[in-house]
């Protein structure tokens, strides 16, 4: 009892100005904050490799070219995402601060080299980059790993906490599969052949990024929308627990070619995907916030999440027969559950960053607009270009998954451009508003000298 009554490390989530009332266990805005603006120009990034990538994608998906495009959307703009989320909400639903500030400022640098670097070797085919960004992935995880393992470790915090371990599980796993990847890329010890890349990838998708959204969106959810599920929630738990347990199935018989394996993994991961949007069907029939853009943004998520199950389950029942159709359903199905982690991220951040922001603004004095009225999260974004936001992010991944699907080079071009307008406008539309205050004021910069030299 008596070591449960120390204070946490007031070192752990150094702030000057920190408003009243914030817990002292959340980092600096400019730690979130840096990496969902990488995130951002991930996506631009991504965008560009789909139109240069475009010929490969519908003669070989598997192609170093549509890897790294790939590994552009993966990395450097979910997983960058996710990073940066997971850096926000862990101290809030642990009510535990991350092990260093410092220890956060480098996962985010390493991450960054290591997100861009190789799909940069990749694309470029140049193995000395590809092997440098490898190194540079591994260390971010292990400096994130580290960092998140003590609020990670305190018990009885629900289903989000236990998911989230698991999720962090899956992100060593890719990074432990990714490094025997670009091992290989030397060695030439087995068959990189498309089911050994689609079994790295469903650890990554589900295992990793979608286990982590699964898992953080059941504290977002009630939290954006107002909503109070009665009952002991049932469907979280299942959600949490089924997802990895698939993964660990379906990976592995992808890996070797197990199919009953494979089918086992991949009924249970649906069970587990399932409960997830029944846990979002709930969340919305107990909402108390009225329809707006961010609902929007999750159900469509929710439906690329469908449409992905659909595409697998047409590419396993075509592939037999006619295989390249079957390999581009693959593809396909590929970018439409990337899809539905992509819809989710962007229309979260509408919420995530002003929230961010609003504590950094009143932090530095700011607290009213130019006409005197009380700022609110609202006001720090124009929702006229997030609904713009939202129609091109929808219409890009429609398109890269028609272009994928049917082969058609032109619309995943299409796809590309539209991710790379996203990725421009949603940067541009969360950060003007914030600096235009800023300025009117006087105030300082988000990141002050304090937050710089924390540990």
């Amino acid at each position: 009892m008596a070591s449960e009554a120390v204070p946490p490390a007031p070192s752990a989530g150094a702030w000057k100005g920190r408003p009243a009332g914030l817990p002292s266990g959340i980092p600096p805005p400019s730690v979130p904050l840096s990496f969902l603006a990488a995130a951002s120009l991930g996506l631009v990034a991504c965008g560009a490799a789909l139109i240069w990538s475009r010929a490969y994608g519908v003669v070989d998906p598997t192609d170093d070219q549509v890897v790294a495009a790939a590994h552009f959307g993966m990395l450097a703009t979910l997983s960058m995402g996710v990073l940066g989320a997971l850096h926000q909400f862990t101290p809030v639903i642990t009510q535990r601060p991350l092990r260093s500030v410092r220890l956060s400022r480098a996962t985010f640098l390493t991450w960054l080299a290591g997100a861009w670097l190789l799909p940069f070797g990749f694309a470029t085919q140049q193995e000395h980059v590809v092997e440098t960004g490898g190194a540079f992935a591994a260390l971010a995880v292990t400096l994130f790993v580290v960092n998140i393992a003590a609020p990670l470790s305190v018990q009885g915090k629900g289903a989000p906490v236990t998911g989230l371990r698991f999720a962090i599980a899956g992100l060593v796993v890719t990074a432990c599969f990714g490094v025997v990847y670009v091992i290989d890329r030397q060695g030439n010890w087995f068959d990189l052949t498309g089911h050994v890349v689609l079994a790295h990838a469903s650890v990554g998708l589900f295992a990793w990024l979608g286990l982590a959204y699964v898992s953080v969106s059941e504290k977002l959810w009630p939290m954006f929308l107002l909503a109070h599920v009665p009952g002991r929630r049932r469907s979280a738990w299942l959600a949490v627990w089924a997802v990895p347990s698939g993964v660990l199935l379906l990976s592995p018989g992808l890996l070797f070619g197990v199919v009953w394996l494979a089918w086992c993994g991949a009924t249970i991961l649906a069970v587990g995907l399932g409960a997830h949007l029944y846990s979002l069907m709930m969340h919305i029939r107990y909402r108390r916030r009225k329809a707006d853009l961010h609902l929007l943004f999750v159900i469509t998520s929710a439906v690329w999440l469908v449409v992905g199950a659909a595409l697998a389950l047409a590419a396993e029942l075509i592939i037999g027969r006619h295989h390249h159709v079957g390999v581009a359903l693959v593809a396909a199905a590929v970018a439409a559950f990337s899809g539905w982690l992509l819809i989710a991220l962007v229309g979260h951040a509408h919420k995530v960053v002003p929230f961010i922001l609003w504590s950094a603004l009143r932090g530095r004095g700011v607290a009213k607009k130019a006409d005197g009225t009380p700022l609110m999260f609202a006001d720090l974004y124009d929702h006229r270009w997030a609904a713009i936001v939202y129609g091109l992010v929808t219409a890009g991944v429609a398109a890269v998954c028609l272009g994928l699907a049917a082969s058609i080079a032109i619309a995943i071009a299409i796809g590309g451009g539209l991710f790379i307008a996203t990725g421009l406008c949603v940067a541009a539309n969360l950060s003007a508003t914030p600096i235009r205050l800023l300025s009117a004021s006087g105030a300082d910069p988000l990141v002050s000298a304090e937050e710089r030299t924390a540990p």
